[in-house]
């Protein structure tokens, strides 16, 4: 509960203002740097926020076992993993990249945006992953129906639906892989309930074990294994 917290509390630290580094070039520069010397480089990198943060710190041997790559920044919004993507994702040569961006869009960190701007950015990541030659794979945004960071924000387990539903539709006419964490966590609410989130937003440890057998179905499927 109270790693949890602390996560929880670092991954709106941006949005408050803390960090000089908005686009969070510097996150990860040190470990990028070394990959790309060692030439050991990732079979898959995943792009996201605390959400994925969070996976990488409470599960680091799932991602170590399968040579994957957690790329998650707290607080970030779908516009700024898209100027980072470069430098966390194309430079690291991976087979594929799992993207999920949109939460903290929908809770209006830094900005406020559209939704159709959080599918504008996330298409945008994958037309560069693509044109890279690397495979993208879209993750729903997971479901959340409040922010305990910014409970004036109404409805947003709506919100999340809808944008849900554009990038499935896009993903389905670009032959795509959607990965739908949404509909496997949901409650009534929309939102994570009591036994899978403390807040009802960032998932516990044991959560991420259901949506480690997804991702990896979906990899599977993605990169024809």
């Amino acid at each position: 509960m109270k790693k949890t917290l602390i996560l929880i509390i670092f991954a709106t630290m941006s949005f408050f203002g803390y960090s000089q580094d908005w686009f969070g070039f510097n996150r990860y520069k040190a470990d990028n740097e070394r990959i790309i010397a060692s030439g050991n480089f990732p079979e898959v990198v995943f792009m996201g926020n605390s959400i994925t943060d969070n996976w990488a710190y409470f599960h680091p041997d799932f991602f170590s076992s399968h040579n994957f790559c957690g790329r998650g920044i707290g607080g970030q919004t779908s516009a700024q993993m898209l100027v980072r993507f470069n430098d966390d994702v194309i430079d690291l040569h991976p087979k594929a990249v799992v993207i999920m961006a949109g939460t903290n869009d929908v809770a209006h960190n830094e900005y406020w945006v559209s939704p159709e701007r959080v599918v504008d950015n996330i298409v945008a990541m994958c037309n560069q992953a693509q044109a890279n030659g690397i495979v993208p794979i879209i993750s729903s945004i997971p479901p959340c129906s409040e922010f305990p960071w910014r409970k004036e924000i109404k409805n947003p387990g709506q919100t999340i639906v809808d944008i849900n539903k554009n990038l499935k539709a896009y993903a389905d006419a670009n032959g795509i892989i959607y990965l739908d964490y949404h509909s496997a966590l949901t409650d009534e609410n929309l939102g994570l309930s009591k036994t899978l989130s403390d807040d009802g937003c960032h998932p516990l440890p044991d959560t991420y074990f259901t949506m480690e057998e997804m991702v990896l179905e979906a990899i599977n499927i993605a990169l024809k294994k």
